[in-house]
């Protein structure tokens, strides 16, 4: 099922020295989810003997899952001494970011795809802004979203480098350095990014766009597998030049080194 995904072109790719890295799929406020696969990658990561160990997600870590709140509580208390955590800012969290900061034309977007959802997990209904204007409606949801939620939003980075591999959510423009990349780009892109089977340069692994399992196509692997409408919330590992899977339905897919 993984062959061409493990027979990528850059398959010799290798991570960041001294490191182990666990790159997280988009979670969209699903709790109960992340906190199965966080246990998973704490277990396997013990499992595997001495190596600094990384997490990193993806982005959309809010809306359309029943409780962002409670995901973004999760995070920005994690503490394990084992694990460094990097978070990376997605489309949503982008939208919501503007809305916080006062701009009221994101709002009847935002609660369509997926804001209701992160507005109810902290208690709010988003009905009740029906009959407010957009203004009013924005400074609803900004009294609803405590500060330190926001401040966590806030400090989420655009994208990684881990090695032979860039982090980000969506992807990038292809032909553009990684160091000129728009944000639009790497928070929205989908086209002509996710058709382009050249060489990158690196391997780019992203989020953003749902497969039903992990895919690549050139130098691209794509791990967003669906959390909140599958129950697959899926991890790529990386460590040297091998890498491996864990998701919240299948657990670990370890891989033979002569594919990786």
């Amino acid at each position: 099922m993984f062959r061409r995904f493990f027979q990528s072109p850059r398959a010799a790719a290798r991570g960041q020295s001294g490191w182990r890295a666990y790159v997280v799929g988009d979670v969209h406020g699903c709790l109960d989810l992340l906190d199965k696969l966080l246990a998973d990658i704490a277990e396997d990561h013990a499992l595997r003997g001495p190596a600094r160990g990384l997490i990193v997600l993806l982005g959309d870590l809010i809306d359309r899952g029943p409780d962002s709140a409670g995901v973004l509580k999760r995070l920005r208390e994690f503490d394990r001494p084992d694990f460094r955590l990097v978070g990376l800012a997605g489309n949503h969290e982008e939208v919501l970011l503007k809305i916080l900061a006062g701009d009221p034309t994101e709002v009847a977007g935002w609660l369509r795809f997926g804001g209701a959802e992160t507005l109810l997990s902290y208690g709010v209904d988003a009905k009740e802004l029906e009959a407010l204007s957009p203004a009013a409606a924005q400074r609803r949801i900004a009294e609803a979203v405590p500060r330190q939620d926001r401040h966590f939003l806030e400090q989420l980075a655009d994208s990684m480098r881990f090695g032979d591999f860039l982090l980000v959510h969506a992807g990038i423009r292809p032909g553009v350095p990684p160091e000129q990349q728009s944000l639009r780009d790497l928070r929205w892109i989908r086209e002509p990014f996710l058709t382009d089977t050249r060489d990158h340069g690196m391997v780019v692994v992203h989020g953003h766009t749902i497969s039903e399992r992990v895919e690549a196509v050139g130098s691209r692997i794509g791990i967003d597998t669906g959390a909140y409408a599958t129950g697959r919330l899926t991890a790529l590992a990386i460590e040297g030049d091998r890498r491996w899977l864990i998701d919240t339905v299948d657990g670990l897919h370890e891989t033979e080194k002569s594919l990786v």
